[in-house]
């Protein structure tokens, strides 16, 4: 049965939503060390991984995986900005480099990736 156009326009915008918290979480998180170690990076990139992963295999659904990936960015850009105030949330770092270019390329290698499909699903028999 096919979904409805409202009911998948209703998807991509929560998925965007869902994907702009994470996009934050991460945007504020990346930072974050212990010694020589980026926690906060691997974190936060593994957390968004996993959820573009949800998303991409519970809803078969390449739109609303980029809706995610789409709210991951749009907060990473967003937030890494000067505020109006001057404030920098995200100073310019190694770091900040590779999460702005991390997001993108996590989103693109997971929407990306092929249809997952069952073998023996195409085939049918009848007696």
């Amino acid at each position: 049965m096919r979904t409805s156009v409202l009911a998948r326009i209703g998807t991509w915008i929560v998925a965007l939503l869902v994907g702009a918290v994470y996009g934050l979480a991460g945007t504020i998180a990346h930072a974050y060390r212990i010694a020589w170690l980026p926690v906060g990076l691997v974190l936060a990139a593994i957390g968004c991984a996993a959820l573009l992963l949800a998303v991409r295999l519970l809803t078969a659904d390449r739109g609303a995986t980029l809706a995610t990936g789409l709210g991951m960015m749009l907060a990473t850009l967003v937030f890494s900005g000067s505020g109006p105030g001057g404030s920098v949330i995200v100073p310019q770092t190694e770091l900040a480099v590779a999460w702005t270019f991390a997001v993108p390329i996590l989103v693109a290698v997971i929407v990306a990736w092929p249809e997952r499909t069952r073998r023996g699903a195409a085939r049918t028999v009848s007696h």
